[in-house]
C-alpha cells in the first residue's frame, strides 16, 4: 500500500513534468509557466489531501486482498480498473471541492497513464523477484511456485499426468505415488526428468503413504475410483480408496509437516437440482461416489489447524485430451461415437451439467497450489467457469457442428441428474477463466482420431467401469491393511458416512 501510495505521488510530479515540456514544445509558454510556479501550491494543498482516496479506492477493489492471487490479463484489468476509477473520483472531488484549483488534460492524461503502468509495473517485477529469488517462511518450508516439493497421489491418472507435467514446467519437484492400475504410460513424458520422482504404492497402505509424505510441503489428493458406475461395482474398495484412505493420508500429512493439502472432490456432490448452485449450497449426492466426497470434504475441512492447511476442489465434468484418455466421461464418448460410428445419443437432453477442459482444470488446481494461503485455507473451491455450464442437448449440436454428418438420436431414462454450478468465487478469489470451449476440446479429440494417436476408443484401459470389471477389485497387500482402511471408515464423532451405510 505504501509503495502504490509513493507511485501515484511520483506519478503526478512526471505528469506536470511531461505537461509542461509539452506545452514549452508546443510554444505555450505562459501555461507552462502556469504549471511550473502553480506546482508546489497545488501538491502539498490540493493532492496531498487529496491522495488518500487512491489507496482507499485499491484497498476496495481487492489490491491487498483476493486480487493478489491473480496472474496473468486478469490482475493488470483488475489494476486499470482500479487506477482509473480512483482517478475519476480524484479529478470530481478535485472539481467540487477546489473549484479552479485542477488540473488540465495536459496533466491528467499522463498522470492515469503513468500510474496504469507503475502500479501495473510494480506487481510484474514482484512477480519476477519472487519466481527469481527463494522466499521462505521461519519455519524453512517454501511458499512460492518453483522451490516447493510437492506430493500427487493418483498422479498417473487422467488429471494427475497432465498436473504433474504442468508442476515441472513451473519449477516444483514432484513426486507421484501411484498403484498404476491403469498403467504408467501417461507419466512416460516426465520419466527423464530430474525433479520427478515415482513411487509405486497403494494410497490404503499405510507404509506406502508415510514414505510418500516425508520430506513434502504439499500433497494434491486425485487419488479414487472415480465415477458413480466404478465405484457401484464394488463398494467396499470404493469407500476405502476415497474416504478411508483420505482420513489416513489427512493424519499422516499433519503428522509430517505437511503445510498444504488439496483434495480433488466433484460438483456431482450436488445432486439433482434446478437451482445454480455455489460453495454455500447445500450439497444432497445421490450416488456412493458422490457421498464419499462430501465425507471426506468434511473430515478435511475439521482438521484444518494454523500449520495445516486443505482445501476442497469441487471439479466439473471434464473433457478433452488427455494422456490417459477417458471415454466413459460424456462429452469424450460423444465425440469418439460421433467420430467413428456417426450417431450419438443423448439422454435426457434438457438436463444441465458444468464442464470443463481437463488441462483448464490442472492450471486451476495450479492457481490455488501457489495461491497466498490466507485465500484458500479452509475453503471449498467449485473449479470450473459459468460459461461453461451446458445442456446435454447443447453438447450434441456442438458434436453436429465438428461432424456434420452425426445423427442425434434423444432418448429419456432414470438418470435424474441436473445441476448447474456457479464458478465466481475462484474467479473473483484467484482470477481463473477457462481457455477452452466445448468445441476446442471435441476438434483436439477429432484430430487424435485421424492423426491415429487413438485406434479404439472401446479398450477397457480407456473406461474405469470396464477396466475394474475385468480386473478385479485391488487387493490390499497385506491383511492389516485391511484393519487400518476398518478403523479410518468409521466417521471420527461416531455419525453414519458412506462407509457404514454402504456396508
Amino acid at each position: 500500500m505504501i509503495a502504490d501510495f509513493l507511485i501515484v505521488h511520483l506519478s503526478i510530479v512526471a505528469a506536470m513534468a511531461i505537461s509542461v515540456v509539452y506545452q514549452s514544445g508546443s510554444g505555450n509558454w505562459k501555461a507552462a509557466q502556469g504549471i511550473t510556479s502553480g506546482f508546489l501550491t497545488y501538491y502539498t494543498a490540493f493532492f496531498w489531501l487529496l491522495s488518500p482516496i487512491f489507496p482507499v479506492v485499491f484497498l476496495l477493489n481487492g489490491f491487498y486482498t483476493h486480487s493478489r492471487g491473480y496472474t496473468g490479463p486478469y490482475k493488470t484489468w483488475i489494476v486499470l480498473r482500479g487506477v482509473l476509477l480512483a482517478a475519476i473520483l480524484f479529478f470530481a472531488a478535485n472539481f467540487l471541492l477546489f473549484g479552479r484549483e485542477r488540473v488540465g488534460r495536459s496533466v491528467a492524461v499522463p498522470f492515469v497513464i503513468l500510474a496504469s503502468v507503475g502500479l501495473t509495473a510494480a506487481r510484474l517485477l514482484k512477480d519476477v523477484f519472487v519466481r527469481r529469488y527463494e522466499v521462505k517462511p521461519r519455519n524453512g518450508f517454501a511458499l512460492q511456485n518453483g522451490h516447493g516439493k510437492v506430493l500427487i497421489v493418483g498422479g498417473a491418472g487422467y488429471i494427475g499426468s497432465l498436473l504433474v507435467e504442468r508442476l515441472l514446467d513451473k519449477g516444483y519437484k514432484v513426486r507421484v505415488l501411484d498403484s498404476l492400475l491403469y498403467g504408467d504410460e501417461p507419466l512416460q513424458p516426465v520419466r527423464g526428468n530430474p525433479d520427478f520422482e515415482l513411487m509405486v504404492g497403494d494410497c490404503r497402505n499405510i507404509q506406502d503413504v508415510v514414505k510418500a509424505v516425508q520430506g513434502i510441503e504439499s500433497v494434491v489428493h486425485l487419488a479414487a475410483i472415480v465415477g458413480d458406475p466404478a465405484c457401484e461395482l464394488d463398494h467396499q474398495p470404493a469407500l476405502e480408496t476415497n474416504y478411508a484412505a483420505t482420513r489416513m493420508l489427512i493424519e499422516i500429512a499433519k503428522g509430517h509437516g505437511v503445510r498444504r493439502f488439496l483434495f480433488a472432490s466433484s460438483c456431482s456432490v450436488y445432486g439433482a437440482t434446478d437451482l445454480e448452485m455455489d460453495e454455500n449450497s447445500a450439497v444432497r449426492p445421490i450416488s456412493l461416489y458422490g457421498e464419499t466426497k462430501v465425507d471426506s470434504e468434511e473430515v478435511l475441512l475439521t482438521s484444518r489447524t494454523d500449520a495445516f492447511h486443505p482445501t476442497v476442489l469441487r471439479y466439473a465434468t471434464v473433457f478433452g485430451l488427455g494422456y490417459r484418455p477417458r471415454f466413459d466421461l460424456v462429452v469424450n464418448l460423444l465425440t469418439a461415437k460421433a467420430r467413428q460410428e456417426s450417431v450419438i445419443t443423448i439422454f435426457n437432453g434438457e438436463q444441465w451439467r458444468p464442464f470443463i477442459h481437463v488441462r483448464d482444470l490442472v492450471e486451476a488446481t495450479a492457481m490455488v497450489l501457489e495461491a497466498p494461503i490466507a485465500f484458500v485455507s479452509g475453503e471449498i473451491f467449485n473449479v470450473g467457469d459459468s460459461r461453461m455450464n451446458h445442456t446435454l442437448s447443447d453438447v450434441g449440436e456442438t458434436i453436429r457442428r465438428v461432424f456434420p454428418d452425426t445423427a442425434i438420436e434423444n432418448v429419456d431414462n432414470s438418470d435424474r441428474r441436473n445441476y448447474r454450478v456457479n464458478f465466481d468465487k475462484l474467479r473473483h478469489r484467484l482470477g481463473f477463466r477457462a481457455r477452452h470451449s466445448l468445441e476446442q476440446g471435441i476438434r483436439e479429440l477429432k484430430k487424435a482420431f485421424d492423426d491415429g494417436l487413438i485406434l479404439d476408443y472401446t479398450d477397457p484401459r480407456y473406461h474405469n467401469q470396464r477396466f475394474l470389471k475385468i480386473a478385479g477389485s485391488p487387493a490390499h497387500k497385506t491383511d492389516f491393511d485391511g484393519l487400518v482402511m476398518a478403523a479410518f471408515s468409521a466417521h471420527p464423532n461416531g455419525r453414519a458416512t458412506a462407509a457404514t451405510t454402504h456396508r
